[in-house]
C-alpha cells in the first residue's frame, strides 16, 4: 500500500505504512480484492484528502465516518462526491446550512468539493475504504488508528484550524484537541436524522471565517463552481 502524501503528511505518516497494524490492513484489502469484492474509492483516491490539503495548509477540519458506498459515489473526501453523482442527503443539508449561513453561498447542482479541499479544508473520513453495498465493512480493520493519528499531528503541528465536529463520532474521534490552539465547534451530524436538533442554525461556516480573519488567515469561500466548471464535469 504506497502512501502518495506531500511530503509534510509524509514527515509524520510515512512510518505508519510499516506498523503492525497497516500490514494487517493491507492484509485485510489484499483478501478483500482477491475475493472479487469491489472497494470504494478506487485505490488511487484512498489518500486523496491528504493529497489535495497538505498539512501546512490545513485551515478547517470536517471529519466524516465512512466513505459513500453507491457506485461512482465516493472519491476520497468527506461528504463529497463526483460530480454526475446525486447530492446525499447530508449534503443537501449542508448546503441548507450554508445558503442560510452568512457566507455567499448558493446551492449547486452537484456534490464536488475539492474546491474546498484546495483551500485547506481537509475533508477526512474515519475509514478510508468500503466495500460495495455494504456501509461500514471496513471499520475496525487499521484506518482509525491512521486516521487518529493525522488529527493527532494537526493539533501539534498546526495553528489556529477549525474542527467542524458534526455528530457523536467526530466529536469523540477529536475529544482531544487542544482548544487553546484551535477552534472546536460541535453540532448534530447533518443527516436527515439529526440536522433539525441543531445542525441547521448552527453557523458553523461563518464562524470558521471570522475565526480565521482573526488570526490574520484568509476566509474560505464556500462557494462552489459550476458543474460545467469542474475538470471532470
Amino acid at each position: 500500500m504506497a502512501l502518495p502524501l506531500p511530503e509534510s503528511w509524509h514527515r509524520y505518516l510515512g512510518d505508519e505504512v510499516d506498523a503492525p497494524y497497516m500490514q494487517a490492513l493491507k492484509a485485510f484489502l489484499r483478501h478483500e480484492k482477491d475475493q472479487r469484492k469491489v472497494i470504494y474509492p478506487a485505490s488511487e483516491h484512498w489518500f486523496r484528502a491528504f493529497e489535495l490539503t497538505p498539512l501546512e495548509s490545513v485551515k478547517v477540519v470536517i471529519l466524516g465516518q465512512d466513505p459513500y458506498h453507491g457506485p461512482g459515489q465516493a472519491h476520497g473526501l468527506c461528504f463529497s462526491v463526483r460530480p454526475q453523482v446525486a447530492i446525499p442527503p447530508s449534503l443537501v443539508n449542508i448546503y441548507k446550512e450554508l445558503k442560510s449561513d452568512d457566507v455567499d453561498f448558493e446551492p449547486v447542482n452537484h456534490g464536488f468539493l475539492e474546491s474546498w479541499a484546495r483551500q485547506g479544508v481537509l475533508l477526512l473520513n474515519s475509514v478510508l475504504t468500503v466495500e460495495r453495498g455494504q456501509a461500514a465493512s471496513h471499520r475496525g480493520q487499521g484506518w482509525e488508528r491512521f486516521t487518529d493519528r493525522a488529527i493527532e499531528v494537526i493539533n501539534e503541528h498546526c495553528s489556529h484550524v477549525v474542527f467542524l465536529l458534526w455528530g457523536s463520532y467526530a466529536q469523540k474521534k477529536a475529544a482531544f484537541v487542544d482548544r487553546t490552539k484551535h477552534l472546536v465547534l460541535h453540532a448534530p451530524h447533518p443527516s436527515p436524522l439529526a440536522a433539525h436538533r441543531g445542525f441547521f442554525g448552527c453557523h458553523h461556516f461563518s464562524q470558521t471565517n471570522a475565526f480565521l480573519t482573526q488570526k490574520g488567515e484568509a476566509p474560505i469561500d464556500w462557494r462552489l463552481p459550476a458543474r460545467d466548471q469542474l475538470p471532470d464535469a
